[in-house]
């Protein structure tokens, strides 16, 4: 669990927070368009035209927002299967059903805390990587609150080379991984054996929370501050909290993937906790 030593600020116990709303795009892959508290939205969001118009096999589209990226992250399908399909409702329920999987959320908010419930059915045995790929729309200034010293997978390239370190494994390019500025920057990867995460810019901060019973649970990062792709660069930063602990199913030794048991089915949450300082 984050502790109160960390690099930067501490992530201890968020003060009280705003209210919490999401919107999500059922019809376009049940992405997360929005995640509000107090007027501050905390997605961040770019201009992608292929977006809307994306079917399975296609390479992926970044628009922002949250996407639901499941059974791989990189490898193939780019960024898993659910995030180009249309999902369903029913009921208070939304899922996408995919060749092999049925993947279902319901997500529930009451005032600053949102708490999603998955659900995947497969086959007995079928192995799976799940990320909730949020992108954020943070300030050079914000740091990541994870415990020192917690064991980290450090991916410098867009292939499957790795460097296993510590929390916060750095310097890379002249700033350690918790820190989101200044830009520009290299783009660079990360899978961090914790099941939690805070993200402190200013008087915000956003707590990401992932529980799922004897499955492996992780913080993914993709730190991109202005330096993908080559040619026509941007800042995209993603805060992921992911059951699995490698980002390519290709890769994933004995332990590194969640596995669905006898019963068939894999269940796991997310909470999201907003807080504000009130001090100005």
């Amino acid at each position: 669990m984050v502790s109160k030593t960390v690099s930067g600020p501490p992530a201890g116990p968020a003060p009280p927070g705003p209210a919490l709303a999401v919107t999500t795009d059922p019809a376009h892959g049940g992405r997360w368009t929005s995640l509000r508290a107090g007027g501050r939205e905390w997605l961040w969001r770019r201009d992608e035209p292929r977006r809307p118009h994306v079917v399975p096999g296609d390479a992926f589209a970044d628009a922002g927002g949250l996407e639901e990226c499941v059974p791989t992250v990189r490898g193939a399908p780019d960024h898993g299967d659910a995030w180009s399909r249309p999902w369903r409702r029913d009921g208070g329920e939304e899922y996408a059903d995919c060749p092999d999987f049925r993947l279902a959320r319901r997500i529930v908010t009451e005032a600053d805390t949102l708490v999603a419930d998955y659900r995947l059915t497969a086959a007995p045995g079928y192995r799976f990587l799940w990320a909730a790929h949020a992108l954020l729309d943070v300030s050079p200034q914000a740091v990541l609150g994870i415990r020192d010293g917690t064991p980290t997978r450090l991916y410098p390239d867009e292939g499957a080379h790795r460097i296993d370190g510590a929390w916060p494994t750095g310097p890379v390019g002249g700033l350690p991984l918790d820190r989101l500025g200044p830009d520009p920057g290299p783009a660079r990867g990360a899978v961090v054996a914790a099941p939690e995460v805070s993200v402190r810019d200013g008087r915000d901060t956003l707590r990401l929370t992932v529980e799922a019973e004897g499955q492996p649970v992780s913080i993914a990062l993709w730190r991109n501050l202005g330096g993908f792709p080559a040619g026509r660069p941007y800042r995209s930063v993603g805060v992921e909290p992911m059951l699995g602990r490698v980002f390519d199913l290709a890769s994933a030794g004995q332990d590194d993937a969640a596995r669905v048991p006898a019963s068939g089915e894999v269940r796991w949450r997310l909470t999201v906790t907003a807080g504000r300082d009130p001090r100005p």
